[in-house]
């Protein structure tokens, strides 16, 4: 960087000067000369203004494409010659920011991109990212922003234009150029902040375009790291700490790839933990903050996915974090229970299981079972993702713990005159009738896969997994069963449970992947301890 200061010449010169207002004699008037114009008078006086403007043509783009290479070539060769005497250089550094700000013409004409990349002006533009001066960094980026906004391009031939201008930035290496920019911006000045806005709208849109960069380039380059590390700053919260979260989650979410190595060069479960622990006592100061939260727990959520960060996740005490952020009753309640359910799901999550319950996690859990919070005190999250989590989470407490850490679970279900068994039968009920009530509107299935994917959608996920905790307590807990059979003999008419629980067990494990046998076992094993002891109970009569 120089040492002189040249933004406020830089900004005046994008500015331009301030427009001069006409002088009351001066005002145009109507076409009759007296009183204010007509509509078509008006539009008769734009169409002929327009005219004036000057056509952009393949002659004039090569112009001023030639105009900013020359610029930059010339801007470069004086700062290489006054590198001690900036004032000498500073001249040409303005005329090469004017030659970027007169392309702006360019994005408002796809027809013109492929001529643009013929004059490698993709390459040029990438190449000022390297520029000593965050202004001009700034301006490249903005102009590159514009030309692969493609919000308006509706003709297939104008979305061609913009792939076309995509492909080159990124055959020029444009993620390498931009990590080494976002290295040098200062967030602090106002400027630079805003580089910064443009660099990631920039990355944000070449990962909408091109999703497969994400592997090949975002998370192979230090650009993933940037982001991670910029989200979980501990700094205020601001618009580019916002995006770069939301970049965050869409990353992990995407790739594979950033899972496995979200903490590479740092411990990124740890950031992330960190960043979250701020709101555990205190709620987002704004709505823009509050979607900061919730693309961090997304982010956290989405890395919970590799088995390697469930067991950072655990080091880092996240159990305990969730554990307390449910205590406390914050609006990153509902989150941090959509995270234990992704932290203990599924073989890998045995381990945070066991841990769950040693923290006395239970005593925060079942209360959050027998209690839905009413849908109007929640704008974050809905009432049936609150009892999809917190059904999932006991689901997988049953499926993973230990015979000791089992029985304390379910002997949960026997206090206060067996209340938890009746709120199990509560949601078996609902949850059966909604998704009966999707089937009788579904009509031919074509696509079994699909079908099954949006019956669980529909409810069958919850449906499967209160069965399932509701046949592990009935089963190994005598009065729960005689309490969940007189209930539901009381709702439904139809007092056996086997008919009750036994066909839903039974598609759950159809459904099964290949290699759930110990899972598959276990259903078998649940199936036939209830009919056992349905068999028992008739006899004994």
């Amino acid at each position: 960087m120089s040492t002189i200061d040249v933004a406020e010449i830089l900004r005046a010169s994008r500015e331009g000067p301030p427009v001069k207002r006409p002088r009351k004699e001066e005002a145009p008037s109507s076409s009759n000369g007296d009183g204010p114009m007509d509509a078509a008078s008006m539009l008769a006086a734009l169409e002929g203004s327009q005219e004036e403007i000057q056509q952009v043509d393949e002659a004039l783009l090569k112009k001023l494409t030639l105009q900013l290479e020359k610029r930059w070539m010339r801007n470069r060769e004086m700062r290489v010659k006054h590198s001690d005497d900036p004032p000498k250089f500073m001249d040409s550094e303005l005329e090469l920011n004017t030659a970027i700000q007169e392309l702006h013409c360019l994005p408002a004409e796809p027809d013109l991109f492929d001529l643009f990349i013929q004059l490698k002006g993709p390459n040029l533009l990438v190449s000022l990212l390297t520029h000593e001066n965050s202004d001009i960094i700034g301006a490249a980026l903005n102009l590159i922003k514009e030309l692969i906004e493609d919000d308006g391009a509706e003709e297939e031939d104008e979305k061609d234009g913009v792939t076309a201008i995509v492909n080159a930035l990124l055959q020029s290496n444009i993620l390498d150029s931009i990590v080494s920019a976002l290295t040098r911006l200062d967030e602090s000045n106002e400027d630079d902040a805003d580089a910064v806005h443009y660099a990631l709208k920039v990355v944000d849109m070449l990962l909408e375009m091109k999703a497969e960069v994400v592997e090949e380039d975002v998370v192979s380059s230090s650009l993933f790291q940037w982001v991670l590390k910029r989200s979980c700053h501990r700094g205020p919260f601001d618009a580019n700490k916002q995006y770069a979260s939301e970049l965050l989650s869409v990353i992990l979410q995407q790739s594979e790839k950033a899972k496995s190595r979200l903490s590479d060069k740092v411990d990124g479960m740890d950031l992330l933990l960190r960043a979250l622990a701020a709101y555990k006592k205190k709620d987002p100061s704004s709505g823009d903050e509050k979607e900061l939260m919730e693309n961090m727990f997304d982010s956290l959520c989405a890395a919970l996915m590799w088995k390697g960060n469930r067991k950072k996740f655990l080091e880092g005490e996240g159990l305990q974090l969730m554990n307390l952020m449910l205590r406390e009753r914050k609006q990153s309640r509902q989150s941090a229970l959509k995270v234990l359910d992704h932290a203990t799901t599924g073989p890998e999550g045995a381990d945070n299981c066991a841990k769950f319950v040693e923290i006395l996690g239970l005593r925060t859990l079942f209360p959050l079972l027998m209690r839905t919070p009413a849908k109007a005190k929640r704008k974050d999250t809905t009432p049936d993702e609150h009892e999809e989590h917190v059904v999932a989470i006991l689901s997988s407490l049953m499926r993973s713990c230990e015979d000791a850490s089992r029985v304390r679970i379910m002997q949960k279900f026997t206090e206060h005159e067996h209340e938890k068994v009746d709120r199990a039968v509560e949601l078996l009920l609902k949850y059966r009738d909604r998704v009966q009530k999707w089937e009788s509107k579904q009509g031919e299935v074509e696509d079994p896969e699909l079908f099954y994917l949006d019956k669980m959608d529909a409810g069958l996920y919850t449906l499967q997994n209160t069965v399932l905790v509701l046949s592990e307590v009935c089963v190994h807990m005598n009065s729960a069963r005689i309490r969940a059979i007189k209930l539901l003999k009381m709702k439904s008419g139809e007092e056996r449970l086997t008919k009750h629980l036994v066909p839903t067990l039974a598609e759950y494990q159809e459904n099964l992947g290949e290699d759930a046998d110990t899972e598959r076992d276990r259903v078998d094993l649940l199936i036939a301890k209830l009919t056992a002891a349905e068999k028992a109970a008739a006899n004994a009569n």
